[in-house]
């Protein structure tokens, strides 16, 4: 698990050295996925109806609800890999 975690980190320094931006879809995906993996389920408020960002975010990490952390952490690293 040590090493997965270093792995993790390192995928999210490399995600600030993206060559392009990926797609609105794609960066949601690598927002829940980091939460995911970092903290785990979504216990947070969902935003108001006038947040719209807010509540794609939201949306996003509500929906790995249940993904265990270790596998949200590894969806992350090769997401990233594929975006580098």
């Amino acid at each position: 698990m040590a090493d997965l975690k270093k792995q993790f980190e390192a995928a999210a320094a490399s995600s600030k050295n993206l060559t392009e931006r990926p797609d609105n879809s794609t960066m949601l995906k690598l927002y829940a996925l980091y939460k995911q993996g970092s903290i785990g389920d979504n216990t947070d408020k969902k935003p108001g109806f006038a947040d719209m960002v807010g509540r794609a975010k939201w949306d996003a990490w509500n929906g790995m609800k249940a993904t265990a952390n270790a596998d949200a952490m590894q969806q992350y690293i090769d997401l990233i890999k594929t975006l580098s």
